[in-house]
């Protein structure tokens, strides 16, 4: 009898910049570790660089990366870049934090698979990133 092991989702979750709030990102961390998910929390002050080797490293199927600081559109087009160089185009981009709604346009055209803003509920982004990552 053979059995079929479903692959847990792996997701890195990262504050990237100088922002140093991370208690939205450990929620969410801990939302997603809760439902079932692989989750690795990078801590404070990633660079892009530091991301994009952690999502190679752990072979992610997803990234999360929580910016409350502004710096969202110069940050995350960087991470895009960093991680379209290094020939990965299939894991799964979100963006959590203060987005203002004119960026969220911006954003996906860059990649970015779902952008969640402040009060979004943790099951929405469990979900989303259950469909989002193939099975």
């Amino acid at each position: 009898m053979t059995t079929v092991s479903q692959k847990k989702i792996r997701v890195v979750v990262a504050k990237p910049g100088l922002d140093g709030h991370d208690r939205g990102a450990k929620i969410i961390a801990r939302a997603l570790r809760d439902a079932g998910m692989e989750v690795i929390y990078t801590g404070l002050h990633q660079t892009p660089e530091q991301i994009v080797a952690t999502v190679i490293q752990e072979d992610a199927d997803a990234v999360g990366l929580s910016i409350l600081s502004g710096a969202h559109m110069t940050l995350v087009p960087r991470i895009v870049e960093l991680l379209a160089a290094e020939g990965i185009n299939d894991v799964v981009i979100t963006v959590g934090g203060t987005i203002p709604a004119d960026d969220i346009p911006q954003l996906k055209a860059l990649g970015v698979a779902g952008v969640f803003t402040p009060g979004a509920p943790t099951q929405d982004i469990i979900d989303f990133i259950r469909s989002a990552v193939p099975a």
